[in-house]
């Protein structure tokens, strides 16, 4: 099996998650507390805080305790690492895709 850095399996791992996704589009509308999470996603306080910290171990979000409440943040990856393999991989498919469309005109070719 095919092995990539760890930082872009950390991200995709956290991002394959419905949640997780939908943490990190809230957040990118800015800060929310876990509570205001937790009541977006409707589950619990702990499960909010453990999707959190996965986000958080990627690199994605961050938080910061003040007093007894977590506030969340956009962490300061920019996705540089998984746009550029996501564009290599688009590009890779493009050209099977440019091969197949020649396959198939050159059939047609043959068949008049």
């Amino acid at each position: 099996m095919v092995q990539y850095s760890p930082p872009l399996d950390a991200t995709f791992g956290a991002l394959a998650d419905p949640s997780r996704r939908a943490i990190v589009e809230r957040l990118g509308r800015g800060a929310a507390t876990i509570s205001e999470l937790a009541e977006l996603l409707d589950i619990t306080l702990t499960g909010t805080k453990k999707h959190v910290q996965v986000l958080e171990a990627a690199g994605l979000v961050t938080t910061d305790k003040v007093g007894r409440t977590r506030f969340c943040r956009l962490g300061p990856r920019r996705l540089e690492d998984e746009l550029a393999w996501i564009e290599n991989y688009r590009q890779l498919l493009d050209q099977r895709l440019d091969r197949l469309g020649e396959l198939i005109d050159r059939r047609k070719g043959n068949n008049k």
